[in-house]
């Protein structure tokens, strides 16, 4: 089984640890290698741990909590490497293809892979969630609560998201129809946002999701710690009011509407991350000038009450140029910088970089730049975790098992074909891993524990 590729892993850092103590490779004195290999032992069993880890305990399956500026589960460090599979709850809606959900899940838990993002919506759409306002398919949400069960087995937390600003599984403009349908005679998509009728179906839309009773495992979804957070809207834009006001009224209410039923999970918006007219300065770092136009507002929309965490997303391909250049890999580390930084200074929260990825259908694309482009935001993420700042991780887009090309937009990754890529994911999980499992959030940043990863785990040698 693949899980053993990970524990291999880990057990080749184990031995580059002891063999620069036993050299005292490191150049530290004889008081730094007593600190260090205080941790050997707690380390290997870490290692071990980190290997069976499809055997924790239910009781040890808490619930993500946020302390600060970063995550934590049982007052430890929940640093995440992860990944999105938007598809999952129609695939297991089909019992043809409910099997792709479950291998999803087994090739994630392989290479380490803790998070994943995935839709809780499909609006008015063949095999749709919620045919109209209030009404579902009860079979449908059989197929979600057979997602968030798989996930448990496998010991994968799930980010769902409750609905797309994009017309793909119905999102804001389905809303809008449905409005219309209703006799409201609506003009833009962008009255989703506004209008008290369509904010009251969004509203009950989240209570029943929220409430749902998981027919698997008997457990309510706000119950349920499989769940990480729910995301109000995957990508939410309000061209229609550059001001960002209209967004801002609807994340302030929408935020508060979770929270009211759910205070137990944690809440983020689903922002790719433009800075708007709150933050002047901070513009310079956008992809392009249309970014300032769509009605987001990275740090305002963040300072809403109840939004637990800052999202990102990273599409430079998209954003900047499709063709392929270097350019696309210093706008990405500089991007990730700049909001790092501002999670760090003025929101004071964990920041995810919730989508990233390049499309095998860019001009002059191949695998080893879209090894680069993964590698250079992982870095950014430990660069950022070394010091326990707000880089709390990132989500690929996107993760496929074999046999699912048809729905690939260009940036799916499947294990089988990808060997290189296979090996940069679990390095980074391991990485994680081992962060996660021997720091704790009363060290302060200073204990020997942490000394000891960051010579293991950024050292040139790896």
């Amino acid at each position: 089984m693949e899980i053993f590729g990970v524990r291999i892993i880990s057990l080749v850092l184990f031995l580059v640890l002891t063999k620069n103590l036993s050299s005292n490779a490191f150049g530290g004195s004889m008081k730094d290698e007593e600190a260090l290999m205080e941790g050997n032992n707690e380390m290997e069993n870490s290692i071990s741990n980190y290997g069976e880890m499809r055997g924790v305990k239910d009781d040890d399956w808490q619930m993500v909590q946020k302390k600060g500026n970063q995550f934590v589960v049982n007052d430890k460090p929940f640093y995440v490497n992860g990944f999105n599979t938007y598809w999952l709850m129609v695939f297991a809606a089909d019992e043809s293809t409910r099997g792709k959900v479950t291998e999803v899940f087994k090739q994630a838990s392989s290479v380490g892979m803790t998070v994943c993002r995935t839709w809780a919506f499909n609006d008015g759409q063949w095999r749709a969630l919620q045919k109209s306002p209030s009404v579902y398919d009860e079979e449908v949400f059989k197929a979600l609560d057979f997602v968030v069960s798989e996930a448990k087995k496998y010991k994968i937390r799930l980010i769902l998201s409750l609905t797309n600003n994009w017309e793909a599984y119905g999102g804001k403009a389905q809303y809008v129809k449905w409005g219309n349908a209703a006799g409201l005679n609506l003009t833009s998509d962008d009255d989703f946002f506004s209008h008290p009728t369509l904010r009251s179906y969004y509203k009950s839309h989240v209570k029943t999701v929220l409430n749902r009773v998981n027919t698997f495992t008997n457990i309510t979804y706000k119950e349920d710690p499989t769940i990480f957070a729910w995301e109000l809207m995957n990508e939410p834009r309000c061209t229609s009011d550059p001001t960002g006001d209209k967004l801002q009224d609807w994340i302030q209410e929408m935020a508060f509407q979770v929270k009211k039923i759910d205070p137990k999970h944690l809440v983020e918006v689903g922002l790719e991350g433009f800075y708007g007219p709150s933050t002047p300065q901070r513009t310079q770092f956008n992809p392009n000038t249309y970014a300032t136009q769509v009605g987001t507002d990275f740090i305002r929309n963040h300072q809403a009450l109840g939004v637990d965490f800052a999202s990102v997303h990273i599409y430079a391909d998209s954003w900047i140029s499709q063709q392929i250049a270097d350019s696309h890999l210093s706008f990405i580390k500089s991007w990730m910088e700049a909001h790092i930084e501002d999670a760090e200074k003025h929101l004071g929260m964990p920041v995810v970089f919730a989508e990233f990825g390049v499309s095998s259908k860019d001009p002059g694309y191949n695998s080893s730049y879209r090894d680069t482009v993964i590698s250079s935001v992982y870095n950014t993420i430990l660069n950022s975790t070394k010091k326990g700042g707000s880089g709390a991780g990132s989500l690929l887009w996107q993760f496929f098992p074999d046999g699912t090309d048809n729905m690939d937009d260009g940036y799916a990754i499947v294990l089988s074909k990808s060997p290189s890529t296979s090996s940069i994911i679990q390095l980074q999980s391991t990485r994680l891993a081992l962060f996660n499992s021997l720091c704790n959030t009363k060290c302060n940043w200073g204990c020997k524990k942490k000394k000891l990863l960051n010579k293991i785990l950024y050292h040139d040698e790896l």
